[in-house]
């Protein structure tokens, strides 16, 4: 890519972001909105100085919810798929749960393992449910990955008497890379959202993280506080996808054709 190149794709978004912003504030002040409705982004900025601190522990808890999920995600997801491309009987007995756990909604099972964790644990009820939702990406672009070796190569490798860990290690995982990265990347996204709308639905404050922050603003009308909260989810969210992005172009860069492009 050329310098102007990459110079544009830094100055434009900055570009188009300015732009919003200014036309928001000059919006707000033309029509005098009052800011229990709509703050102007001055005052959101000036929101998030002053309640930093105060909103740094919570930032430091939802982060802290958020990574382990993710974590757990990773390697668990990683040993299933393993186990799915060496077992296509464990396969086909086990993947529609992981399905399940897909597309049952949060919102609809929080309550329960809330009820099963208990309310003391709050915090593990989040961990829970950030994981279920961040879990199936890396099971299904794993196993994908995995089933996509070449058969003429593990056909050779068989030839030349390499065991099945061997296959596994040496072949299918690397194959699988690139598919697990970006799983990676839509997990990690993912396992924030869990986070916050499992924190949402539990809506007690034990566990005061950015989304119990969110609310408590919302249920004081101090929403200038409240897009504060939001806007520091949003810089972690992007903080994330941007790491996971840059971890994928360095372990990719050299050999796979979509990190060199």
């Amino acid at each position: 890519m050329t310098r102007l190149g990459m110079a544009l794709r830094i100055i434009l978004p900055l570009a188009v972001g300015g732009l919003f912003l200014g036309l928001w504030e000059f919006l707000v002040w033309h029509y005098q909105v009052p800011k229990f409705v709509l703050p102007a982004p001055s005052l959101i900025g000036r929101s998030l100085v002053d309640d930093f601190w105060s909103l740094m522990p919570s930032l430091l808890l939802t982060l802290k919810i958020t990574l382990m999920a993710f974590a757990l995600a990773v390697l668990g997801g990683v040993a299933l798929a393993i186990l799915f491309s060496q077992s296509r009987l464990v396969e086909l007995a086990l993947f529609p749960y992981a399905v399940i756990l897909q597309v049952t909604p949060v919102v609809s099972i929080a309550p329960l393992v809330l009820i099963w964790v208990g309310f003391d644990n709050v915090e593990w009820a989040l961990l829970i449910l950030a994981w279920i939702v961040a879990f199936f990406p890396i099971v299904a672009s794993t196993t994908l990955g995995l089933r996509s070796a070449d058969h003429n190569l593990i056909s050779l490798f068989e030839l030349y008497g390499a065991s099945r860990r061997q296959i596994v290690t040496q072949l299918q995982l690397p194959t699988a890379l690139p598919y697990l990265l970006s799983g990676m990347r839509v997990s990690g996204g993912l396992a924030l959202i869990g986070a916050v709308v499992a924190e949402f639905v539990a809506g007690s404050g034990a566990a005061t993280g950015l989304a119990w922050r969110i609310i408590e603003s919302g249920n004081r009308l101090n929403i200038p506080r409240m897009f504060a909260a939001l806007l520091l989810l949003s810089a972690m969210g992007i903080a994330i996808f941007l790491l996971l992005r840059g971890l994928e172009h360095l372990v990719l860069r050299h050999w796979q054709e979509s990190a060199v492009r």
